[in-house]
């Protein structure tokens, strides 16, 4: 079979749950920063899986450990232990300053289990199980994590499960108004990223600590995008000063592989009982190699660091294009964690971003994301923008030209 993005998209048409909305692109090779898809042509990678490539593609280091650990040992069940998960879950521990952890395979899953605690939690204490989010986050796309997101994501899937409400972004009066006795936790990200990165006031967040503790209410951070690295800092998290209750990570963790994880302070986990809550493949020893030598690789190269000097580098570059171009309204984020949002729909700037060899994505319907890898080189940054000023410029000349 002759192998091109046309071949390969037609196939998967055929037979893939038409569950996305893919791009005729098939991807054959990664390394760094850069993609090339099945006809050869070479991308530079500014979604890097959606924040989930934070060392990059293929990175030799994490390449190297899955390859080793795969030689070795790659599952065994959760009544045993490895070298892998014990370092991986004593380092997650180390960093985040939590407790507990619990490993996982998916956001979703994290979210999930963060939900289950908290109930558990909540009902040792004789309180109700409700769970507050914030109107336009987005926590997966399970029922219980779609239960917490935006309307658009349930519609269908009814009925979706009780016990969920939900308040403005940066409203604590809002909160204040839905908290009861039934209340048992309330869970938002630091940096709303399908809502289009949107970042928390540091004073609400701050508010939000403390009427928490007043309630015996859990607060959950939600740093499944902005976590590990993403935002300058190991977590979003550290940049407000406010430690969670819980706290649930996934994407940029495992540098490509599908982990996640879920932590939480001795107050939460002196809830659980043996086998209130369980997992097939969590940290088995495959998935824990690849997550310590991508948070090795993330130590050692010093990507915190980078991804604040480069993500200012970003921001300063926006700013001056916003001078020249009135449809980009504002620029948000921290560290490589962005949004240019745009006066208009921003899915016609990545279709010809991508046309160009740029790749990036279009979230909350008018904000380019950017989230690439945090060791992208600078070059590939001023390549960017200046292929983004190019489709900036055509898009003005076309609207002079009627």
């Amino acid at each position: 079979m002759q192998i091109s993005n046309q071949v390969l998209h037609e196939i998967d048409q055929e037979n893939y749950l038409p569950t996305f909305k893919r791009f005729p692109l098939a991807f054959i090779k990664g390394k760094g920063s850069k993609l090339w898809d099945a006809d050869g042509k070479e991308y530079i990678d500014m979604l890097a899986g959606i924040a989930v490539n934070s060392v990059g593609h293929c990175h030799p280091k994490v390449v190297k450990a899955i390859q080793d650990q795969a030689a070795e040992l790659m599952h065994i069940s959760n009544f045993f232990v490895s070298p892998p998960q014990v370092a991986l879950s004593a380092l997650l521990v180390k960093i985040s300053g939590m407790d507990r952890v619990f490993l996982t395979n998916s956001g979703a899953e994290s979210v999930e289990g963060a939900i289950k605690i908290a109930r558990r939690y909540a009902h040792k204490i004789g309180k109700g199980g409700q769970v507050i989010s914030m109107l336009n986050s987005f926590h997966g796309r399970t029922l219980a994590t779609i239960a917490t997101g935006q309307v658009k994501y349930q519609q269908g899937f009814e009925p979706i499960p009780g016990g969920f409400s939900q308040a403005p972004f940066n409203d604590l009066e809002a909160i204040k108004n839905l908290l009861s006795r039934e209340t048992a936790a309330i869970i938002l990200e630091p940096i709303q990223g399908e809502g289009g990165i949107v970042p928390a006031e540091i004073e609400y967040l701050k508010s939000l600590r403390t009427l928490c503790d007043e309630n015996d209410v859990l607060l959950i951070f939600d740093e499944i995008q902005s976590g590990i690295g993403r935002t300058g800092n190991w977590f979003a998290k550290d940049h407000y000063g406010v430690q969670p209750d819980i706290m649930t990570l996934a994407k940029g963790l495992g540098g490509g592989v599908p982990i996640g994880a879920f932590l939480c302070n001795e107050k939460v986990s002196s809830a659980i009982q043996f086998g209130d809550h369980g997992t097939t493949f969590g940290g088995n020893p495959l998935m824990a190699a690849a997550s310590l030598a991508t948070l090795q690789v993330i130590s050692e190269e010093r990507l915190c660091e980078a991804a604040t000097q480069k993500g200012e580098w970003l921001k300063s570059a926006f700013m001056k294009l916003k001078e020249k171009y009135p449809s980009i309204l504002e620029i948000r984020g921290l560290g490589l964690m962005l949004g240019v949002q745009f006066d208009k729909p921003a899915a016609p700037l990545v279709k010809s971003l991508m046309e160009k060899g740029v790749i990036a994505n279009a979230t909350a319907d008018s904000v380019l994301r950017l989230v690439p890898p945090l060791n992208i080189d600078q070059k590939d940054l001023e390549t960017v923008l200046l292929k983004i000023e190019e489709v900036l410029e055509q898009q003005l000349k076309d609207e002079k030209n009627g």
